[in-house]
């Protein structure tokens, strides 16, 4: 029943083609903001231009507001957020569904039930955010990736597009406090292949660190 709930709320909340463009278009206005404040946002390699799920590494809170500050608007993403986080409670769930289009998954069981539940939102041409790390890393490395995200874009038949962030580790650490520095966004080319993905992932993270 709880799994049933949850799966209503993301596609309850996320259904109107208009609603959702606008709201895409000022959350992507007012992260763009935010980091040309904190230090710049800086973004290379081909943007996505249909429904698809991104696939990034995570070592901050603010890889998701980069994210959004990078992908077009039009493609009005909706980002898989950690229920037992996220939505924990009333405030930080609002500030999560507001700021970010999040939508609680469970990283337990049932957890692919509820992302499952985003092969709706890519059906209307969206694209969805996953972390498939399932947490932060604590020291910059790519961890492994669950398989979750891969198995979304094998039912919803679209591919896989690899983001490799850097910077936000800098910006905004695990337990840290914010600090100004420049936050890099790189596209990888679209795959169905998860070990590929997270290969250009890797890569990504690697040669963006490589340029200082």
């Amino acid at each position: 029943m709880k799994g049933r709930v949850m799966r209503g709320r993301v596609m309850g909340e996320h259904g109107g083609v208009r609603g959702g463009l606008v709201a895409a278009a000022l959350r992507r206005a007012g992260w763009r903001a935010a980091f040309g404040l904190s230090g710049g946002l800086e973004v290379t390699g081909p943007a996505p231009d249909g429904p698809c799920v991104i696939v990034a590494n995570h070592a901050s809170h603010a890889d998701t507001a980069a994210l959004l500050a990078a992908l077009p608007a039009r493609r009005r993403p909706v980002v898989a957020a950690a229920a037992d986080y996220w939505f924990a409670g009333r405030f930080r769930s609002f500030v999560c569904r507001t700021a970010v289009a999040g939508f609680p998954v469970r990283r337990s069981r049932g957890g692919f039930g509820d992302l499952a539940a985003a092969a709706a939102q890519l059906a209307r041409g969206r694209c969805v955010i996953v972390f498939p790390e399932g947490t932060r890393s604590r020291d910059g490395t790519v961890g492994e990736f669950r398989g979750g995200a891969a198995r979304l874009a094998d039912l919803a038949g679209v591919p896989l597009v690899p983001a490799g962030l850097t910077g936000t580790r800098d910006l905004l650490g695990v337990h840290g406090r914010l600090r100004r520095t420049r936050v890099r966004v790189s596209f990888g080319a679209p795959t169905h292949e998860p070990a590929e993905a997270r290969r250009t992932v890797q890569d990504l993270v690697d040669a963006t660190h490589g340029r200082g």
